[in-house]
């Protein structure tokens, strides 16, 4: 059973990676046949080709630990929570980092974007929404919500468009039944449904620009910012290898002093 268990893991997720047993083979170091009976359950893996397996699929650390547990080992990578102890040093660099970026937005998120930290811009911004929306915080539930900052988002069709894709591919990558979940959740949204209800797939846009800019209105103060993510390159634990650190940057000089002007009159 533990046999099969790992078998039928190792095959869903070179599916899901739209790989060959004999190209995964090759890479890894052994016979396609091999791989074969290890996918099948008539061979048990050892705990160094699960990980290898893992690494070339590029298996999340959580569901590496998965698989070890599937093939009867003992996880291999720790889950330590951003508040303990031991990520004290950590997390006040990712504060610090942030600081550092104010007065333009900037979080911290989780593997399913909820958000763990946030700088003065950012919780300035967070303070436009309802209650219902901000605990917990998910960035692709106050983005998208008609409520949320969909309200106010003037691109919201071009906005909307990049988080859905994003929500997609995270979904489809991780397998994270949370993220499945929350993508079945955001696009019933109306606004949502109604984007891609509408959306022409078959003809891109004629005249694409650099980047895909979030542009808020607020008030009579229109802001525009593009995004960045940024994530730890080589996390042993599971907590920093779902991090990844956003930051927003404004698209013009008057986005750029509007800005600089609500941090100096909040």
């Amino acid at each position: 059973m533990t046999s099969l268990a790992i078998g039928i893991m190792v095959k869903e997720w070179r599916t899901r990676r739209s790989r060959s047993q004999f190209d995964l083979a090759i890479d890894i170091g052994v016979s396609a046949k091999h791989l074969s009976f290890v996918e099948t359950g008539k061979s048990r893996p050892s705990p160094e080709l699960v990980l290898a397996i893992a690494r070339h699929l590029d298996v999340p650390l959580r569901e590496r630990n998965t698989m070890l547990l599937a093939a009867g080992f003992a996880p291999r990578f720790s889950l330590t929570p951003l508040d303990d102890v031991a990520m004290a040093t950590i997390r006040g660099s990712l504060q610090r980092l942030l600081d550092a970026h104010d007065p333009y937005p900037g979080v911290v998120l989780d593997g399913q974007w909820n958000v763990l930290l946030a700088n003065s811009a950012a919780q300035r911004l967070v303070a436009t929404l309802p209650g219902e929306l901000v605990r917990p915080l998910n960035m692709f539930r106050a983005s998208l919500h008609p409520d949320g900052f969909a309200a106010i988002t003037t691109n919201f069709d071009e906005w909307a468009t990049y988080l859905v894709g994003q929500l997609h591919r995270l979904a489809m990558t991780s397998a994270d039944p949370v993220l499945l979940e929350l993508e079945r959740d955001v696009t019933a949204y109306p606004n949502v449904h109604g984007l891609l209800a509408r959306a022409d797939w078959t003809h891109p846009t004629p005249t694409p620009s650099l980047l895909v800019p979030c542009v808020l209105r607020l008030g009579t103060v229109e802001l525009s910012m593009f995004t960045t993510l940024t994530n730890f390159g080589s996390p042993r634990d599971i907590t920093l290898d779902e991090l990844a650190i956003e930051l927003f940057y404004p698209t013009n000089d008057f986005t750029d002093q509007a800005l600089r002007s609500l941090s100096a009159n909040p």
